[in-house]
């Protein structure tokens, strides 16, 4: 089959390191799954995809391989990035029409290397005409701001392979901080805290479980208990304990601390004018991250700024990048230039 037909409609793509979000002209969002792929590790033939290969993580043979093909926010594995992306355009398409335009959301801190490899991808993959836009900004038309305005708005998008901070005004990008500190980095430090202070083994998925359930960046009105199972580190043999919202709220400590300077930081190179709208308007929280309890707290104790989680924060980017696509003239302007190689 060629692949040159794959995108039978335009399309716009939040391609994450944590889940690819795709939204179909005419149609609102069409696709939601884990950015994850198993493969034959002989032949690299893709056996899964997405909740398919989530399903499979931690249960397989050494024959078959899982991993995630994007890594900080950027594609680390090319050939299975590109297959992946095949895979899930040919889930939402059933037509047969010649490849149209496909607008996608990459990082703001990206490099001019990165952007040719997501460019190349969506080609390889059937799309004629590839557009790209900052992270931020997408969130920032997905929830509704008019970026086009002589007015600051700041964008904090904790994804989860990165957290892009933004100021934005006259729909560019006034100033910026991407960390590769988001929500994997999370989930990473549970694990570690859990080997370090009970002696226990997790998996990546149950540290998920912890931080979606009982994290939080801030003291909670009622703190949570929950059972986790692991295996003990020093028998071998499978245990479980209880920990509280306590514990996990101590090992995601460092990684909130580290999102909370880069907001910090990104305030004080502000330009006076556009930090006195911020202080009117305050700051908008996107992305997965968002939904963290207690870190819209945290960020108005530290900041003394007005904090407001976007509603639906883990569909913003890809809702922004869908209206853009959907009329791309009016946002052209908001678009990342594209550089000739």
């Amino acid at each position: 089959m060629s692949f040159i037909n794959l995108f039978s409609n335009d399309v716009a793509i939040d391609l994450g390191t944590a889940n690819t979000l795709i939204w179909m002209k005419g149609k609102n969002i069409v696709l939601n799954e884990p950015s994850i792929v198993a493969f034959d590790s002989t032949t690299k033939h893709i056996i899964a995809i997405g909740k398919d290969a989530l399903a499979m993580l931690g249960r397989t043979h050494k024959d078959i391989k899982i991993i995630r093909p994007l890594r900080d926010g950027v594609i680390a594995d090319y050939e299975i990035t590109e297959g992946m992306l095949r895979a899930f355009i040919r889930k939402v398409s059933m037509s047969w029409q010649p490849a149209r335009r496909v607008v996608v959301a990459v990082p703001s801190g990206i490099t001019e290397v990165e952007k040719r490899a997501v460019r190349d991808s969506c080609e390889h993959a059937g799309a004629k005409e590839v557009h790209l836009i900052a992270e931020p900004m997408a969130g920032a038309i997905g929830i509704g701001l008019n970026v086009h305005e002589p007015v600051g708005n700041m964008i904090v998008d904790i994804g989860g392979g990165t957290t892009e901070i933004a100021v934005i005004a006259l729909s560019g990008i006034v100033s910026d901080e991407s960390i590769r500190i988001a929500g994997d980095e999370m989930t990473s430090a549970i694990v570690q805290y859990f080997r370090r202070t009970h002696n226990i083994l997790i998996g990546d998925r149950t540290a998920e479980v912890l931080k979606c359930q009982v994290g939080s960046a801030y003291p909670l009105e009622e703190e949570l208990e929950i059972e986790v199972k692991g295996r003990d580190l020093v028998s071998g043999i499978p245990k479980m304990i209880t920990v509280s919202s306590v514990d996990i709220r101590e090992a995601l400590s460092e990684s909130v601390s580290i999102i909370v300077e880069a907001v910090l930081k990104l305030l004080e190179r502000t330009p006076p004018e556009l930090a006195s709208d911020i202080l009117d308007r305050g700051i908008m929280l996107t992305g997965g991250g968002a939904l963290l309890k207690g870190l819209d707290e945290r960020l108005r104790r530290e900041t003394s700024l007005p904090v407001h989680v976007a509603e639906e924060p883990l569909t913003a980017v890809v809702r922004g990048t869908g209206k853009v696509l959907e009329n791309l003239s009016e946002y052209s302007s908001v678009l990342i230039k594209s550089t000739r190689y």
